[in-house]
């Protein structure tokens, strides 16, 4: 017998910017999977365009990200630029350790989970969206020069996502 997940994901009240900002997200989250809906409906497998063009807009926002940074070969840099107040704010982030050669960030909410979930998408499914997701931090990794390990997930069960950039 499977064994069946509980998927926790609660979300803290920040301030207005990042409540405006996870509404966006969510918003994001809806369209994305709707799409995945409506091509599996059509008979599509969704799963493989999904991840390219996830990918291709995390290679788009990487270069982007890239260029700000003053050294991008140092990871502390990618840190500074790649996360913000708002954004950190919006995922509650903590946990979050940056050296010269790798960067650790545990999200403690999400709202792309929390959008699949009131769309009453089932718990392998929000898993899935979830892991095609973070196919854009894998092409914003691959453009700094990085490796993307992704080990536990809301999406999954787990307490909180912990992403791990490095060279």
């Amino acid at each position: 017998m499977k064994e069946q997940i509980v998927i926790e994901n609660i979300e803290n009240v920040v301030n207005e910017v990042a409540s405006t900002n996870r509404s966006q997200v969510e918003h994001r989250a809806t369209w994305m999977a709707l799409f995945f809906d409506e091509m599996k409906n059509a008979g599509i497998d969704p799963e493989p365009i999904m991840r390219k063009a996830v990918y291709r807009c995390g290679e788009i926002h990487g270069a982007k990200i890239r260029e700000n940074c003053a050294d991008p070969s140092d990871v502390r840099e990618f840190e500074k630029t790649f996360l913000n107040k708002c954004g950190q704010d919006t995922f509650h982030m903590d946990n979050i350790e940056a050296k010269q050669d790798c960067l650790h960030i545990s999200f403690n909410y999400c709202a792309l989970l929390s959008a699949w979930k009131k769309l009453g998408m089932d718990d392998a499914t929000c898993a899935l969206l979830c892991d095609i997701a973070m196919d854009g931090d894998r092409g914003i990794a691959k453009a700094m020069g990085l490796t993307l390990d992704l080990s536990d997930t809301l999406a999954k069960g787990c307490k909180t996502c912990e992403l791990n950039f490095h060279k």
